[in-house]
């Protein structure tokens, strides 16, 4: 079955910086849009960042633009973030999500569009 698995979470002070990653398995990787989503407590998941199969395009939520990096490596069928300035506010669980786009490089903010999610992993960030 599809797995996805996150790493790299932890707990770390505001301005400093974190690295997630999303391994999977069993998914045909260059056929899937990758998104980054967060919740944090009592709150709606939200979409974090997303990229398209190929690379190219991206998104990021208005809040997080300009500090994370998503990227992808579709040898290692591995996608990540890379979370730089962080703060407060970015404590969350974070999830990657795949979302089945065959060669189209269309990318989708919602978490409707999103078929396949991992576990999540804990980001704290202290202030």
């Amino acid at each position: 079955q599809v797995r996805l698995v996150e790493s790299g979470g932890g707990l770390v002070q505001a301005g400093g910086s974190l690295s997630l990653s999303c391994a999977t398995s069993r998914l045909t990787f260059s056929n899937y849009a990758m998104a980054w989503f967060r919740q944090a407590p009592g709150k709606e998941r939200e979409i974090v960042a997303v990229i398209a199969w190929s690379g190219s395009p991206t998104y990021y939520t208005e809040s997080v633009k300009g500090r994370f990096t998503i990227s992808r490596d579709n040898a290692e069928n591995t996608v990540y973030l890379q979370m730089n300035s962080l703060k407060p506010e970015d404590t969350a669980v974070y999830y990657c999500a795949a979302d089945f786009t065959g060669s189209s490089v269309r990318i989708h903010t919602s978490r409707d569009d999103y078929s396949y999610w991992g576990q999540g992993t804990q980001v704290t960030v202290s202030s």
